[in-house]
C-alpha cells in the first residue's frame, strides 16, 4: 500500500515537472481553480508547486554541468540537402 502511494506521488510530480516545463516554454498553464473540490484543489497546487521546484532545480543542476550546452533555436539556417 505504502509503495503504491510512493509511485503515485512521485508520477504526480513528474508530471507536474512537465507541466511546469510546458508553462515556462508556451506560457501554457493548467488552471486548478476548475477543480470543484477545495480540498483537491489544494493539494493539486501544492504538487504544482513541487512540480515547478523540481523543475527549477533541474535546471539550475543542467546549466552548471558540462554534458549540457546552451543553443538557441530558431537563429540556425536550416537547409534541406537531397
Amino acid at each position: 500500500m505504502l509503495g503504491k502511494l510512493f509511485h503515485y506521488s512521485a508520477d504526480a510530480i513528474l508530471i507536474a515537472a512537465i507541466l511546469a516545463g510546458v508553462k515556462r516554454s508556451t506560457g501554457l498553464t493548467f488552471n486548478p481553480n476548475r477543480i470543484e473540490n477545495a480540498a483537491l484543489r489544494s493539494v493539486v497546487e501544492g504538487i504544482l508547486g513541487i512540480g515547478e521546484w523540481l523543475f527549477d532545480k533541474s535546471i539550475g543542476y543542467v546549466s552548471t554541468s558540462a554534458y549540457f550546452e546552451r543553443r538557441r533555436i530558431g537563429n540556425e539556417s536550416r537547409v534541406l540537402r537531397e
